[in-house]
């Protein structure tokens, strides 16, 4: 290894430009780089001193080493990661290329099925008949299975011959032109996407198809998709019952598989499935599955209780390995989920390939895919755990939830008499096995509190409210719906003391802190603990410090997603949050009816206490239409309480008080977000045309210009009010203002451009709880209060950069922050700005 310089005379140094270093040399630097990539002068001159085996060798020297060696590691880490796009790119070309193909295969078909019924067509109007002609070409998505199937049996003859059958009709899916695929809305294809997502265009039932590169090996893959409970939270159980192998190393299954209904107003589905699995002569690896009917005279399977038996049709999985490794994996879902069996309000997502795709396709696609991150990533995330420890997490907590929202008898739950109105079920679990470890023994002696669980659920149908904003308004201001008493009852399930039913209040869970857990690739779903704070108010122990945590699921955030329904699942948990922690988990679930796609923005939210009322046209780019349909949703609520027996029915009673007063809450928020209802009022203006909002962007364009000598905007104030309006909302910088009324003992904000939304993490309906204070940390509070009557004399000030917080506690750095008066007409104070500079989440 050769370093440039200077000397040329000591030992170890060329007598010209480079400095040769010995392999024990080598060693020495490369020990240190492993520990410190970036070591200070002090710690290169210490290492002089440590290793007497540098000491011919100039600091300045070891400093160009430790610089190219970080240059060098820079390089070789790039070039992996080129290569890693290069062979991605590789691998997406090839499939771009074969669905090309398929695609111009079906362009063919469609062209000479239409030629022919062009012919038919003529000659019929001529009159020309012949008896002795019969039609030979039939659209083949509309043929996929013969009417009149061969007779079998349910020997292992039979069954291969009907697996045979369904690898057929799945290969010509998943690249033939059995089915008219179209591009499924809002995915778009892309090396750094999930995918190639495609719909079903006219066939029966609902299908969706996806292709995918996966950074994981064929045999893996197909484990994985063959767990279905684990990435389709749908998916109660899949019971293999019999396993057949095949003259040609494959494998016949026979699979009981059952569904949870998603709500209570549908029963749950179940399937009696075949399922194939084998290699072509490729070496793709296949796994095809169908249902089997008694039309094929194979093995049946009676009908279950609670249970509407859904159809499978030929569906599954092909799996290719891919040059450099991974694989190139092609899905295909395929169903008929008899909607006939639901009410008619919730037939659309029975009947919607977009809902089947969101959930089941593209559910298996990004599970392969965070599995494969997870591989090349650290084994230990935050909270010190592995990720497959924190996915099990989530999925304990949805499948109890589901569990509770369904119900079943065969897991201890029974329906409990109701109170005259039939609003709220409850629902009772008295089988000590059945509750998740809730009757383990602790070490001081004493045990859990309960013997039974109660669960309280209802479902409720809304109307033209987005369900990713309901979400985000429940998962940010709990105590806008939750009961702290009720929150003290339900933690007390997961501590070591007796508990007993919330009478006096105990105390106020005034703060919500947001601690984040875990997160997919995509953020579609974030897993996190909340940290509720507060104090006491009994006598006893009056304003002590009081605290609990929830495990909380969040997922259905985003509102261009078409198709997926919105969820918040919680449950409480101990501070030692151990891995086998009981859970009871509670919450929300906000499944959208219409498959129109929403046009509004992530912020789409009203401040109906501020009389600027920037409403939803207001939060989206000028060239989004406004959605005049009217969406529907339907919301269902599951609340779990553990108790003991003998207070069965002071909990029930409890229980339904709670849900009706959440869901009186819930209809509360939904009514003040509901675009429809505000409209009819005349609260819902556009904020390009709202007087009051396009008067207080000029004010504050004006000060500003007025206090500090430059325009705050690029284009000044041309163009009129809503120009002003509309630049200052899409500005880059964080810019809020705060109210200046007497009365108040703390400022508050009063509005926020998108920007400033996004900082706050919080909305313009909940802007108005957030306190100038709540946002800045200590240093931030002193430099405010010193700077304070300087923005009130000199009418503003600069602030140096620092750190301040999120409605959400996450700390946002800026680069300074600059702060003056907004004056009105006649010159007197309105309200403070502020405006955070090149703010960015630590």
């Amino acid at each position: 290894m050769a370093m440039s310089c200077k000397d040329g005379n000591k030992h170890g140094i060329d007598n010209g430009k480079y400095v040769r270093y010995t392999p024990e040399q080598v060693e020495a630097l490369e020990r240190l780089y492993h520990e410190c990539p970036k070591p200070s002068s002090i710690r290169r001159q210490q290492l002089i001193r440590e290793c007497p085996i540098l000491s011919n060798i100039e600091p300045k020297q070891i400093k160009v080493w430790f610089q190219n060696r970080r240059c060098r590691e820079k390089q070789r880490k790039e070039s992996s990661r080129l290569q890693a796009v290069n062979r991605k790119l590789t691998a997406m070309n090839k499939l771009l290329m074969e669905e090309n193909d398929r695609l111009q295969k079906q362009v063919s078909q469609l062209v000479y099925e239409n030629g022919y019924f062009r012919r038919h067509t003529q000659s019929t109007t001529l009159g020309a008949k012949d008896t002795n002609c019969e039609p030979v070409v039939t659209s083949g998505q509309h043929n996929l299975t013969s009417q009149h199937p061969p007779p079998r049996d349910a020997s292992p003859a039979g069954l291969l011959s009907i697996a045979e059958e369904t690898l057929t009709e799945f290969l010509s899916k998943a690249t033939g032109t059995a089915v008219e695929w179209v591009q499924m809305p809002g995915m778009k294809p892309g090396p750094d996407s999930i995918g190639i997502v495609a719909i079903s265009h006219g066939c029966p039932g609902v299908a969706a198809r996806a292709c995918g590169l996966v950074g994981l090996e064929p045999t893996r893959v197909a484990e994985i998709l063959k767990d279905q409970p684990s990435w389709f939270r749908d998916c109660r159980a899949v019971d293999v019952l019999n396993v057949l192998p095949t003259a040609n190393g494959g494998t016949i299954e026979l699979l009981y598989m059952q569904l949870y209904a998603p709500t209570t107003l549908a029963p749950a589905r179940d399937f009696w499935l075949l399922r194939y699995t084998s290699v072509l002569e490729d070496g793709s690896l296949v796994i095809c599955e169908r249902s089997l009917k008694n039309t094929q005279n194979g093995p049946t399977m009676p009908p279950v209780q609670h249970f509407v038996r859904a159809e499978m049709l030929p569906s599954g999985y092909l799996i290719r390995p891919c040059e450099g490794g991974g694989s190139i994996i092609h899905i295909v879902d395929h169903m008929d989920l008899e909607p006939w069996s639901v009410p008619e309000v919730l037939r659309p997502l029975y009947e919607s390939s977009t809902v089947l795709a969101q959930k089941m396709t593209m559910a298996a696609l990004r599970q392969l895919r965070q599995i494969a991150h997870e591989v090349s990533q650290s084994n230990v995330t935050g909270w010190g755990r592995r990720p497959a420890a924190l996915r099990a997490l989530g999925q304990r907590l949805t499948r109890g939830f589901n569990e509770a929202l369904n119900g079943f008898n065969d897991e201890g739950w029974s329906v409990m008499g109701n109170d005259g109105m039939d609003d709220v079920t409850i629902l009772v679990n008295s089988s000590p096995d059945k509750l998740m470890g809730l009757n383990i023994s602790f070490a001081n002696g004493f045990s859990s509190i309960s013997n039974a669980v109660l669960c309280a659920r209802a479902s409720m149908l809304l109307q033209n409210v987005p369900p990713a904003i309901l979400l985000r308004f429940l998962r940010e201001h709990r105590s806008e719906w939750a009961d702290n008493n009720i929150d003290a009852y339900s933690a007390a399930a997961v501590k070591v003391g007796p508990w007993s039913l919330p009478g006096s209040r105990v105390g106020s869970f005034a703060n919500q802190v947001i601690l984040p857990l875990a997160h997919t690739i995509e953020h579609e779903e974030l897993l996190e603990v909340i940290k509720l704070e507060g104090v006491g108010h009994t006598p006893e122990d009056a304003m002590i410090p009081r605290e609990m945590f929830l495990l909380q699921l969040c997922s259905g955030m985003d509102e261009n997603a078409i198709g997926t329904c919105a969820e918040l699942i919680f449950a409480p948990i101990d501070a030692s949050f151990a891995d086998d922690a009981p859970l009871l988990p509670s919450g929300f679930r906000i499944i959208p009816l219409d498959s129109g796609k929403e046009t509004s923005s992530p912020n789409r939210t009203l401040d109906l206490a501020s009389a600027l009322e920037i409403g939803p046209a207001g939060n989206r780019a000028p060239n989004d239409a406004v959605n005049s349909g009217c969406t529907r949703s339907v919301m269902t609520i599951a609340f779990e309480f553990a108790f003991e027996s003998h207070m069965q029915e002071h909990v029930a009673s409890m229980a339904r008080q709670y849900v009706r007063s959440i869901i009186s809450s819930v209809q509360r928020v939904a009514l003040a977000l509901s675009p429809s209802h505000l409209s009819s009022h005349g609260g819902l203006r556009s904020p390009l045309g709202t007087p009051e909002a396009q008067t207080l962007a000029r004010w504050i364009c004006n000060s500003y210009r007025c206090y500090l000598g430059v325009e705050l905007l690029k284009s000044g104030n041309e163009g009129g009010g809503e120009l002003v309006l509309k630049t200052l909302w899409h500005h880059s910088d964080a810019i809020m203002c705060c109210s200046l009324k007497p009365m108040q003992a703390l400022p508050v904000f009063t509005f926020a451009n998108q920007a400033g939304l996004d900082m706050l993490e919080t909305t313009l309906v909940a802007l108005q709880d957030i306190t100038l204070e709540k946002i800045f940390d200590d240093h931030g509070k002193k430099t405010l209060c010193s700077e304070f009557p300087q923005i009130m004399q000199q009418g503003f000030a600069c602030l140096q950069g620092g750190i301040c917080l999120s409605s959400m506690g996450r700390p946002v750095s800026y680069e300074r922050a600059v702060a003056w008066k907004v004056l009105n007409e006649e010159e007197n104070a309105h309200c403070i700005c502020f405006m955070f500079v090149n703010w960015s989440f630590v």
